[in-house]
């Protein structure tokens, strides 16, 4: 992450197998990202193994400079994680104290009047060292290329973990940010399929304003060497402001503008409990792990229209738009067998979820959904590093909303959960004396009632359908500790709906290329007058797509270059210059999902300093 400058969650993704961040062109609004073929970013972000829940608009913003480490587990994890879709999940693993002192100061510059400050600090407080600190903070001030679309953000993280013996730890866990962005970043769509020019925002009120925090702990005691309990908690709140514009055609070969405003507020607090054991039968160990987890969440919204100037709708009384309520409680149990090289491993969870809907006129509607998910998979790690794999695991996901049984009618229920099962085999190669991995999967994953947007009526009206997903990833990792490195992935997949599909039979999902790649290449001198130069470069590939379900609206496949460049000074210790160019060849072909067109984010440059003591 530190090579590449990622600014943001969706960028992290970039070099990765079978992840697709490219659906949306420039919004830097959330994290929207797929996951073989499937949305993820409403369903498929964990934070500390616990699920980051989210609402409609009011989506936790993912800080790349807080994290520690990601981990993105591919395909159905339900029973392991708990309740998420079908395409897989991300874990960010947010950064915890050091045991030892550590300080780190970052300034960075970049374009459109980029402003950056970051630091982050860790170490002991006591002599002993059972307790340690962690704080992490970053201030932006910055524009963008869009005319009033911002990208300001203030985010402090405090860590403190306490050990108060050798068997028992706590380690608390914190955030409060504000971020300031654009609050739409469309482009008037003269005709199904195309884009203009013509940028929809009204300058002077174009601002999403977002208030968020979390607070959680993670409690671990060992009893004995076979017997370990742990907690998990965390409760998150979301504020989110948004005031923007639009135009509307008059018909007359003009436009009317609108102005709106809206917030949506979402809470969630989520708390893990279990109990690992770990254990031996004959020649194989266990390790089981059996628990239980609860999570409460809620949201609510409210908006105003305006035909007057901007001034007026900011005071405008905004009107209820309703909310939701959903209590979900999920009871797991895993085992990892393993004898000699060969692996087994087997979970099973039990969801239910209790939902209370209230619409925008006060009417309120509950539904319980109910589910099992479940994995099995077997490898086995041969002599000379190689380890093939099977598995076979299912998902189950609740769907809190209304859909359409048939668009043409303006008829809804409540949704069904989404259920999927995939088939995948693989292998995986460690190579001698390296740390590298390099690795080859095929999947087959079958979806149902997984929840789309059918644009087919003109107005977006979701409704639920069958999908599948079937793909072939190949990943490379390498590091030759030699200064060279490369992070390599290609993915071939293709997402289509059932052949009963009322409206779509047949058809590729929109907005999912058949082909990704990606290849990123560093080097890092080891020695000689030039030691301490970092070289760079990497070029991401994204194949064309359908831009709507009906097949109608082509995207034509993207290809950009990032370029980095890094030099850490001799005679200053522990400070780097760094450079980086995303998008070197400033490429910006318009991109469509679900029948609307956006436009891609041109070329970026920024500079950074950063100096550890």
């Amino acid at each position: 992450m530190e090579d590449q400058a990622l600014r943001t969650l969706n960028e992290t993704f970039t070099y990765t197998a079978s992840a697709d961040p490219y659906s949306f062109g420039y919004d830097s609004r959330f994290d929207a990202f797929n996951l073989r073929g499937f949305p993820a970013f409403y369903d498929g972000i964990f934070r500390d193994g616990l699920r980051q829940y989210n609402s409609p608009t009011a989506l936790f913003k993912n800080e790349p400079y807080g994290l520690e480490a990601l981990t993105v587990l591919k395909g159905p994890a339900s029973s392991l994680y708990g309740a998420s879709g079908p395409g897989g999940i991300v874990n960010l693993v947010s950064k915890r104290p050091k045991d030892e002192p550590f300080r780190e100061l970052r300034f960075g510059l970049g374009e459109h009047s980029r402003r950056e400050i970051a630091g982050d600090f860790s170490g002991p407080l006591t002599g002993d060292g059972t307790v340690q600190y962690r704080l992490t903070a970053l201030a932006r001030d910055s524009d963008t290329h869009l005319e009033g679309f911002r990208d300001d953000k203030l985010y402090v993280s405090p860590a403190l973990t306490i050990d108060t013996g050798p068997d028992t730890t706590l380690t608390l866990l914190g955030e409060t940010s504000q971020s300031i962005t654009g609050a739409t970043a469309v482009f008037v769509n003269p005709v199904l399929g195309q884009v203009s020019d013509l940028y929809v925002a009204d300058p002077a009120y174009n601002d999403l304003t977002q208030d968020q925090w979390r607070f959680g702990y993670e409690f671990e005691h060992r009893f004995n060497n076979a017997v370990t309990p742990r907690q998990n908690f965390r409760h998150s709140d979301v504020d989110a402001d948004l005031e923007y514009s639009g135009l509307t055609p008059d018909g007359l070969g003009g436009f009317t503008r609108n102005w709106d405003h809206y917030t949506e507020d979402m809470t969630a607090t989520t708390v893990d409990t279990m109990v690992q054991v770990d254990f031996k039968t004959a020649a194989a160990s266990h390790e089981l792990l059996l628990g239980l987890d609860v999570t409460q969440s809620d949201y609510d919204s409210a908006f105003a229209r305006s035909l007057v100037p901007s001034a007026t709708a900011a005071a405008t009384s905004l009107a209820d738009l309703g909310g939701l309520e959903m209590e979900q409680i999920g009871v797991y149990l895993h085992d990892q067998i393993t004898w000699q090289s060969l692996k087994a491993f087997a979970s099973v969870r039990l969801d239910q979820a209790d939902i209370d809907s209230r619409d925008a006129t006060g009417t309120l509607q509950s539904q319980r959904q109910t589910g099992t998910s479940a994995r099995l998979g077997l490898s086995y790690e041969m002599a000379t590093g190689i380890t093939p794999y099977i598995n076979l695991s299912s998902s189950f996901l609740p769907v809190p909303q209304l859909v359409y049984d048939d668009v043409n009618v303006a008829v809804t229920r409540p949704a069904d959960p989404t259920e999927a099962l995939q088939q995948e085999i693989g292998v995986k190669y460690q190579l001698p004396g390296s740390n590298s991995l390099l690795s080859a999967a095929l999947f087959n994953i079958d979806a149902d009632n997984q929840l789309i947007l059918d644009a087919t009526t003109g107005v977006n009206r979701a409704r639920q359908v069958d999908i599948t997903s079937r793909g072939l990833e190949l990943e490379a990792m390498t590091n030759f500790n030699n200064g060279w490195s490369i992070i390599g992935s290609f993915s071939h997949q293709d997402v289509t709906f059932s052949d009963d599909d009322a409206n779509f039979a047949g058809n590729r999902l929109n907005a999912v290329p058949k082909n990704i790649a990606a290849l990123w290449l560093q080097y890092d001198v080891q020695a000689g007058p030039m030691q301490g130069l970092g070289i760079g470069g990497g070029i991401r590939h994204a194949g064309s797509s359908f831009g709507d379900d009906a097949n109608t609206i082509r995207n034509s496949s993207r290809t950009y270059v990032d370029l980095a460049l890094s030099y850490a000074l001799p005679h200053v210790p522990g400070t780097v210059v760094q450079a980086n160019i995303r998008n070197l060849f400033d490429t910006r072909k318009p991109t469509c999902a679900s029948s609307f067109c956006y436009r891609d984010e041109g070329r970026l440059v920024t500079v950074s300093l950063t100096k550890r003591f």
